[in-house]
């Protein structure tokens, strides 16, 4: 895995999903039906490790036992990510996922994230409301997706659903690397989902936003003109088909983090494309784009 500012070759993915409180047998359905989805999609993911709670067993009790776990276990170089599904709450002043029993507030949440020693989280709160939880979890190097906008978007969001169909359609993946990032599945469940309320011709009570720079107020399109989306570019969500094999061959594993970095510099360059000389942009673009293909010609054989 690629993190800010150096390479592991070994470094541990922890992919931690939470299905809150239905309320409602169709809910609940719904939202262990998503949960089971990921974790299917997840586990057994080359150096990971995946921890799934649904149903009475997604507590707050069980949610700190499980990051406790992991602040014991992790390594600065690995990687946290966190999906949140199901109904959420705003007061106005504090965001709370519903659970069985007590609810788990926005604040107690970013404290249990401080405390994982990994230096690049992704957070994918995807439940109504989510919006609200934003501001508390901002931070460098977290990135957050959330399905709502702000806490005043109440009603039981579908952007999981997408966010599920992401990790499954070959088509996520856009740049054809067989690596879906963070961005690449953010940019394919807001689509999808803005597409499902235009064809239902029904008002949007959702709008999906990202923010990665640990100080935005977030965006639904992030762009190099915006400055958002970045980190989230940089973040391997899954990889699949070759890629995965690469990932868990030790032989592969040297290449695979090249790979991984001139990817990181070809994203950062882009980023700066705007204050580079149209020409010193094209040679650095060219140089990274021909050793880019040289490593993928080395993972190939």
């Amino acid at each position: 895995m690629l993190l800010a500012g150096g390479l592991s070759l070994h470094a541990t993915t922890y992919y931690v999903t939470v299905a809150g409180l239905g309320g409602e047998p169709e809910y609940e359905q719904r939202f262990s039906g998503w949960a089971k989805d990921i974790d299917k999609v997840l586990r057994g993911s080359a150096d990971s490790k995946t921890e799934t709670l649904y149903g009475p067993d997604a507590t707050r009790a069980k949610i700190q036992n499980v990051f406790a776990q992991i602040s014991r276990e992790a390594k600065p170089d690995d990687v946290l990510v966190l999906m949140l599904i199901g109904h959420g709450t705003y007061d106005g002043v504090d965001y709370k996922i519903n659970l069985p029993g007590p609810d788990l507030s926005g604040v107690e949440l970013a404290g249990l994230l401080d405390r994982v020693p990994v230096k690049r989280q992704l957070v994918v709160n995807m439940t109504s409301c989510s919006g609200a939880s934003r501001a508390v979890l901002e931070k460098p190097n977290r990135a957050i997706i959330t399905a709502t906008k702000s806490g005043s978007e109440k009603n039981a969001p579908i952007f999981a659903r997408y966010w599920v169909e992401a990790l499954r359609d070959p088509s996520a993946d856009v740049d054809k690397n067989e690596t879906i990032s963070a961005l690449e599945a953010f940019r394919y469940a807001e689509q999808k989902t803005s597409k499902f309320y235009e064809t239902q011709k029904r008002l949007a009570t959702e709008h999906a936003m990202l923010e990665d720079t640990g100080k935005g107020a977030g965006v639904r399109a992030p762009s190099a003109e915006n400055g958002e989306g970045l980190l989230a570019s940089r973040f391997p969500l899954l990889r699949t088909g070759a890629a995965q094999t690469a990932a868990s061959d030790p032989k592969k594993q040297a290449l695979m983090a090249h790979k991984d970095e001139l990817e990181q510099q070809i994203d950062q360059l882009k980023y700066q494309k705007a204050a580079l000389p149209p020409d010193a942009y094209k040679q650095q673009l060219t140089a990274l784009l021909l050793e880019l293909a040289k490593t993928q010609a080395e993972l190939d054989k």
